[in-house]
């Protein structure tokens, strides 16, 4: 049903979000002012410890900065409960005390209509369980019996059978009031072309109901008994009542296993359902009779942020992978994303249980990789290659793939994580950079001066180069001064971020502090583009990097670098920050240079090559002490001083 959009304004005033939100989480009393509506609390969608889910009632949403999902109060209610849209809208009416609007004729008509298609479905399911208790289903049971379904399992999944008969389903649902309508419009019946009379679908098969997330039965799948049948599966038509690209095996059962801690395992089978429930994966589901699709991801990450996807070991459980790669990638979002696991080849779940047992898969499902995982593996194959062309081709083909995301924070980290591995995957492999303690390598010793098989041209520096500040490694759990310009400059005047976001982006830190906290600050403002310095600031702090900051803070005040602070004008912090930037990258160069002297050195250790060295060394002294000489520098901030 349609809703207006004054009907659901009324309920959102009416109902506070932190009323909704309530029902689900425990405020965390210190950090929460109730009387302003302002509470927080820990993550109801992902697992943590300090809280950093935040609620607004003046706003009326909520935002997790810790995992990025926000929202409404019937966004919580469809993603936290997992109930439908109209079912959310439905639950906030009553407890806000709005009445539902009335629905028009035409609807009511409809869900007339949907509600005797379930009944007649009811009465099918009825009949297919009793005759599989019945002496025709002997074969039937036989089958389950050795397919090792549990009389339990059969009650529970409410499996049943459909007699070899062509009118025995069609005769029981007339005697009981079904129009042959009906029948047709369920799918329950077919006919051939050129041949009025119908005759029933399902025959001589076992029998799995499937149900929407209301527990009700819409479909049917049925496995033959008889080996010369063309389809060993058969599902139910697309009718009103189903559509399998919106449907998923065991979905009720798994939505609320997921809201009670259980993983949401995706398997390809009935069977392989039935047993992983039976061995306790209580969230485990499947897809009906089609590939995963768009409309299963949603479904899915309406019951878990991270279902796990459990693939055969198989090629043609990888090309199901690589297809449900494919069909994710598009579609990530912040804190949602999936994993994927891969059986030991020529195995189903079912086979793995039954032969191994629960902990055999509870491995499997362990051991899921990430998506960013797989997708490297699918497009390296563990192999290095071997041409630049190669090389470039798996860079452009790593591009596309980052690109094809449709949210621009997580393509942002997708393309700097893919980045990253493959700076290490095509890095050649080097000695230790220092000499170890106690050797001495000496001239014409092997690896010395780039004689053939030596080690590399590091070790060969002069002692007081090599002894220099300029070649030993710094405090990496501090940011250099620059690098922490840069980062305050933007953390007290976020809107400096779309400006230069592009070149941000392409940033390489020396420190790994400081690359984790841009990191950071780029997803924030993207995902939120007019968040300010305070929610900014705080936003971090929950992520843990407030004592970065800090500590970055004390570094640029004992230096007197004033510009980054938050009551400097905009315009003097967008020009300290190009100064800044500016030098950064002067020395990013600078030290690519040096490592292509370095080499030179080894090869060829002349007076030239290593004056050389000695120059590019003072460049980079000279970088590391340039202090601003802008005219008018400060001024805006009431500085009478330059200043860098």
């Amino acid at each position: 049903m349609r809703f207006s959009d004054q009907f659901l304004d009324e309920i959102r005033q009416r109902l506070s979000i932190t009323q909704v939100v309530g029902e689900h989480v425990l405020w965390d009393k210190r950090k929460s002012q109730p009387a302003k509506g302002d509470m927080w609390a820990c993550c109801p969608f992902h697992g943590e410890k300090s809280p950093s889910f935040h609620a607004d009632d003046r706003r009326g949403i909520y935002h997790c900065f810790g995992c990025g999902v926000s929202g409404d109060h019937f966004r919580f209610l469809t993603e936290k409960a997992g109930m439908s849209f109209p079912e959310a809208v439905e639950k906030l009416a009553g407890m806000a005390g709005v009445p539902m609007p009335a629905r028009d004729e035409r609807q009511e008509k409809r869900e007339a209509e949907r509600k005797s298609l379930i009944d007649v479905m009811e009465l099918a399911t009825k009949y297919f369980e009793a005759a599989l208790q019945h002496n025709i289903g002997a074969r039937a049971r036989g089958y389950l019996f050795e397919r090792g379904v549990s009389a339990q399992s059969q009650t529970r999944f409410r499996i049943g059978f459909a007699p070899d008969s062509r009118n025995g389903l069609k005769e029981h649902l007339a005697q009981n009031g079904v129009s042959a309508q009906d029948m047709i419009d369920t799918g329950l019946v077919a006919s051939r072309d050129n041949d009025p009379l119908t005759y029933d679908r399902f025959r001589n098969r076992v029998m799995f109901p499937i149900m929407d997330f209301r527990g009700r039965v819409i479909a049917f799948g049925g496995r033959a008994l008889s080996a010369d049948v063309p389809a060993k599966y058969l599902n139910s038509p697309e009718t009103e009542l189903f559509h399998k690209r919106q449907t998923l095996y065991n979905g009720q059962t798994a939505r609320q296993a997921a809201r009670d801690g259980s993983s949401v395992v995706v398997v390809e089978g009935y069977l392989d359902v039935i047993a992983a429930v039976a061995a306790g994966f209580e969230g485990t589901v499947a897809p009906l009779g089609t590939a995963l699709t768009e409309e299963h991801l949603q479904l899915l990450w309406r019951m878990s942020p991270d279902p796990i996807l459990c693939f055969d070991g198989d090629k043609a459980g990888l090309k199901a992978a690589e297809r449900a790669a494919d069909i994710v990638m598009p579609h990530l979002k912040p804190g949602f994303t999936v994993r994927i696991a891969t059986l030991p080849e020529g195995q189903d779940p079912d086979d793995l249980i039954k032969a191994q047992g629960r902990g055999a898969f509870a491995d499997v499902l362990d051991r899921a990789r990430s998506l960013s995982d797989v997708i490297w593996s699918m497009e390296t194959g563990g192999l290095v290659p071997e041409t630049p062309e190669a090389r470039a081709a798996l860079q452009v083909r790593l591009r596309e793939r980052a690109n094809s995301i449709q949210d621009s924070s997580v393509r942002f980290h997708y393309a700097q994580a893919f980045d990253e591995k493959l700076r290490a995957f095509l890095a050649p492999v080097r000695q230790n950079r220092f000499e170890p303690r106690g050797g001495q390598q000496r001239y014409g010793q092997s690896g010395a001066y780039g004689f053939p098989g030596r080690g590399t041209p590091r070790l060969v520096v002069s002692d007081t180069l090599r002894n220099s500040r300029l070649l030993k490694p710094g405090n990496m759990a501090t940011a250099t001064p620059r690098e922490a310009t840069i980062i305050l400059s933007l953390v007290n005047h976020p809107a400096l971020v779309d400006d230069k976001f592009e070149n941000l982006a392409a940033l390489d830190f020396e420190t790994p502090v400081a690359q984790k906290v841009m990191s950071e600050i780029l997803s924030l403002v993207v995902r939120h583009h007019d968040i300010s310095a305070d929610d900014l600031k705080a936003a971090l702090g929950v992520r843990g990097h407030g004592p970065a900051l800090e500590q970055m803070r004390d570094v640029l005040n004992r230096q007197g670098v004033w510009q980054i602070g938050a009551e400097i004008a905009l315009m003097d912090a967008q020009i300290g920050l190009s100064h800044a930037l500016a030098l950064h990258n002067k020395k990013v160069q600078l030290n690519k240079e040096l490592k292509a002297a370095e080499a030179a050195l080894g090869e060829d250790p002349s007076e030239e090559t290593f004056e050389r060295l000695r120059d590019i060394k003072n460049q980079i002294t000279t970088v590391d002490g340039t202090e601003a000489l802008i005219e008018g520098f400060g001024s805006l901030s009431g500085r009478a001083t330059r200043s860098f």
